[in-house]
């Protein structure tokens, strides 16, 4: 391995917007430059935002088209693109970078990682991977994932043990001091001051499942005339929950804000985070909305009991249960002081367990270790 600087290669679908490209944006933007070089390589067409972003810094991207079936040229590919920028170490996010990624490390020295950032909901097994990824893990340096309950997962429905699997949780840096004055949010969203809004930040699709969300909206509306609900983000659901949103007559509170740049800075508008998802890893919003001392309800679902403690650092609630889930807004809304409790306890829970030094700290000792 190089010592005078160690490359790394991050293998990923695309750069678009989502937790596990967030996940290497962090993990790239807080590195020491003098000892890591950091690349990324795209294999499903698209460079996405967030890699634009990341080119305009001087992060050197590529990107690959993957034919369906098994594309055995994009291996090929991964391992020219090995030799000739002498890469160090491969870091492959998700399942398929990491089968190419490992395909692609097949006789040369790079260290493969495997970091798995979620699972499909319902997961499920494949068969042909009972007699595959025994034999994938036997050119894996080390294989990661970003909650216990993930790592849980990829032992039952990928048959890798779990012994093998370390937890890396994922890290943000602090919010806390940069959020701008709810005026300004509310003027750049057209939005009137006299409302309490509650709000997620997430892509609009099946497995986050909004639609329980506008439900429970809908039922606590009841008890607070004054709530608003803001949903930032775009997705495939985005015409459906607009029309249940209309369905509802509701299509004055509830606010679809669509694609925005760094929308973390509106979690500042937001009395509650909410988080409604069936399936969930280590939620990078959840993350940002604790590190903000904004009180949050979320799914019992995945990573998130990792992350909150119901009653303690914010409210867990089943899993598609909207009489609770607006049960808890309504509750944590007409207490202040339950508002203040969850808030610093999320905040202290995020500062112990979720500062992006942890994860940088983890990861590194992965890159440098044997």
């Amino acid at each position: 391995m190089n010592d005078a600087k160690i490359k790394i290669l991050h293998i990923t679908f695309n750069m678009g917007i989502g937790g596990t490209e967030q996940v290497i944006r962090q993990i790239i933007e807080n590195s020491d430059a003098e000892r890591f070089q950091h690349e990324i390589l795209c294999i499903d067409g698209a460079i996405g935002a967030l890699g634009q972003e990341l080119q305009s810094k001087g992060i050197y991207i590529e990107s690959r088209q993957r034919k369906p079936g098994t594309d055995i040229k994009l291996a090929v590919s991964i391992r020219g693109y090995i030799k000739k920028r002498k890469i160090d170490v491969l870091h492959c996010h998700q399942y398929t970078p990491y089968f190419y990624g490992v395909l692609g490390a097949l006789f040369t020295k790079v260290k493969v990682i495997f970091t798995e950032h979620g699972r499909f909901y319902p997961d499920r097994h494949h068969f042909k991977r009972r007699f595959i990824n025994p034999l994938l893990v036997l050119r894996t340096t080390h294989i990661t994932a970003i909650a216990k309950s993930t790592a849980d997962a990829v032992a039952k429905y990928e048959y890798i043990n779990r012994k093998k699997i370390k937890v890396i949780y994922n890290g943000i840096r602090d919010l806390k001091g940069q959020e701008q004055s709810r005026e300004a949010l509310l003027k750049e969203l057209n939005l009137a001051s006299n409302y309490q809004y509650v709000g997620t930040i997430a892509r609009l699709e099946p497995i986050k499942n909004q639609s329980m969300m506008i439900n429970a909206f809908a039922e606590a509306k009841k008890t607070l005339p004054d709530l608003r609900l803001i949903l930032i983000g775009d997705g495939a659901k985005m015409d459906e929950l607009q029309i249940q949103s209309k369905q509802l007559g509701l299509e004055k509170d509830i606010i679809f804000t669509g694609f925005l740049d760094n929308p973390q800075r509106f979690i500042a508008l937001f009395e509650i985070f909410l988080l409604s998802s069936f399936s969930e890893g280590t939620s990078m919003t959840l993350l940002e909305a604790m590190s903000m001392s904004t009180p949050c309800v979320v799914t019992n679902v995945g990573g998130n009991p990792e992350i909150i403690e119901d009653c303690k650092t914010g409210r867990l609630v089943p899993s598609d249960d909207a009489h609770l889930f607006s049960g808890a807004i309504i509750q944590i809304l007409a207490d202040r002081n339950l508002t203040e409790l969850y808030g610093k306890a999320g905040r202290a829970k995020f500062l112990n367990d979720f500062v992006v030094k942890q994860m940088i700290h983890n990861y590194y000792a992965l890159y440098k270790g044997k």
